[in-house]
């Protein structure tokens, strides 16, 4: 009687532990790509290691959970043209060779920024040679890639906070109209390719009207636009909802599509009393402003899970809106935050964790869904 006894607690333990692995396989499998494939794609910012496939932990996650990849550095001009007229497309032609491989569409990212230009654009003082470098740059890039790539951020940050264009070399050498001009260069080069404004901040109303007026001058010089990219740095507990409910609803009404394209949201204090992603911009390192240098809180990573789900939902609220959601960086290791404003801080503001594990931000994302 006590071996029969003993047998059936034996099977019922081994039933047990089926089930309990059976619902961990089922966890780790939910995929972001297929649970939002009816509403808007899922991308990913990946870097050079990723791109190559070097990263084995990243590998199966890109290629598990995402359907649209963004490249992080490798076609920003000082690595795609390092030299005057000498392209580099080697990572490139490798991203977009990754991205077929495995039924991914591929955001370009970026032909015209202010930031991360060529070494020999800081000795040009000429309009002539500037337009040259302009035009040049765009028509080669975008025009390897058409078709290759889903879509291209054209131009990238070119407005301050107030709405006013920003001081750079292509306003100071080619005046107010260059991001006009960027556009109708990359709707010539690439013709089967969307053409997007990417920005930060630009959910915020004054940035966002000076977003509007720029994107009203595209469509008014009979340029094609097709998107705006709201990059989405923001702070789990300070998430500015109705600003970005309002910027989806005034780009819309444009006849344009919206995508969140760097999506990140901070749990570590911010130094500053605004929020900003202008990649020039540092801070003092203060013990204050790293809180979590040992580990995230359950009580913190619980904000954050109810920020992005809140997120979400307005996101699915504008479905017929919204083209495509893009995370910056696969993993809380890889994200730029780590290092901005102050290095060397600890942050956690993407979905899966250092040991590639979804957080609680994962699964509150993916139960928006199931309701």
């Amino acid at each position: 009687m006590i071996r029969k006894y003993s047998f059936i607690l034996f099977v019922a333990a081994i039933s047990l532990i089926s089930c309990i692995s059976s619902k961990k396989v089922s966890a780790q499998t939910t995929s972001l790509k297929e649970t939002f494939k009816n509403d808007f794609l899922i991308g990913v910012a990946i870097n050079v290691q990723q791109i190559e496939e070097k990263d084995a932990a990243a590998d199966v996650l890109i290629k598990q959970q995402f359907n649209a990849v963004t490249p992080e550095n490798i076609m920003k001009a000082e690595v795609i043209e390092p030299k005057w007229n000498t392209f580099n497309f080697d990572l490139a032609d490798k991203l977009v060779a990754f991205a077929q491989k495995n039924n991914i569409k591929v955001n370009g990212h970026t032909l015209i920024w202010h930031s991360q230009l060529p070494a020999f654009m800081r000795h040009m003082q000429s309009a002539d040679s500037v337009k040259q470098y302009f035009e040049n740059h765009i028509t080669t890039v975008a025009s390897r890639y058409d078709g290759k790539v889903y879509s291209w951020d054209v131009v990238n940050e070119a407005l301050n906070e107030d709405g006013t264009l920003r001081k750079s070399i292509f306003l100071d050498k080619l005046g107010d109209d260059y991001v006009v001009e960027a556009f109708r260069l990359a709707q010539k080069a690439a013709p089967h390719t969307k053409l997007y404004y990417n920005d930060y901040n630009i959910e915020q109303p004054k940035k966002r009207a000076g977003a509007i007026a720029l994107i009203k001058k595209i469509q008014a010089a009979g340029v094609r636009i097709d998107g705006v990219g709201i990059q989405g740095h923001w702070r789990a507990y300070n998430l500015p909802l109705n600003d970005i409910e309002e910027s989806i609803k005034e780009f819309s009404a444009l006849g344009i599509e919206v995508a969140f394209t760097e999506l990140d949201l901070s749990v570590l204090p911010s130094p500053f009393e605004k929020v900003t992603a202008d990649v020039s911009t540092t801070a003092k390192s203060d013990s204050t402003m790293n809180p979590y240098k040992n580990g995230l809180p359950d009580s913190v990573a619980q904000m954050q899970a109810k920020a992005y789900a809140d997120l979400f939902k307005l996101l699915l609220k504008y479905k017929k809106n919204v083209s495509r959601v893009t995370f910056w960086g696969v993993n809380d290791a890889q994200s730029w935050l780590n290092n901005f404003p102050i290095r060397g801080r600890t942050d956690y503001p993407l979905f899966f964790d250092r040991n590639f594990k979804p957080k609680p931000a994962f699964y509150s994302v993916i139960a928006t869904k199931e309701k």
